[in-house]
């Protein structure tokens, strides 16, 4: 049972990373380039003024970004699992949003594979909970 546990948090830590990374680079790339980073989440800028939309949005990503890797650190499985369920109301928003927008279908289809990602990230860490009695 403790080498199935120990797996199990392997392939969590390893889910929970990616998510984290992701959500840092993009933190930084709004900052980096508002403009393309507007473009490739699917709702183009239609003004300039409109970049520190961009950059609010950025901050906030990367606040994700450290509670995230903050609750992973301390191995918080539950408080994961229950982010990783709730956070999928961004990228359907952000999915909607795109669509609403006239995104190329594969931007769209990158927020419908967050959601599954999520969803597999949350079937994960609820096994992991439940193996660790938390």
């Amino acid at each position: 049972m403790i080498n199935k546990t120990a797996k199990l948090e392997k392939v969590a830590a390893i889910l929970v990373s990616l998510m984290i990374l992701l959500q840092a680079f993009y933190g930084v790339f709004a900052y980096y380039d508002p403009i393309l980073f507007a473009t490739v989440r699917g709702t183009g800028l239609f003004a300039i003024a409109d970049a520190d939309w961009i950059a609010i949005y950025g901050s906030r990503t990367i606040f994700i970004s450290l509670i995230i890797g903050y609750l992973l650190y301390s191995k918080h499985y539950v408080v994961l699992m229950w982010c990783a369920l709730f956070g999928i109301v961004m990228p359907l928003t952000d999915g909607w949003l795109a669509y609403e927008a006239q995104a190329p279908n594969k931007v769209v289809l990158k927020h419908i594979a967050t959601v599954l990602y999520l969803l597999v990230t949350f079937a994960v860490l609820k096994k992991l909970a439940g193996l660790k009695n938390v």
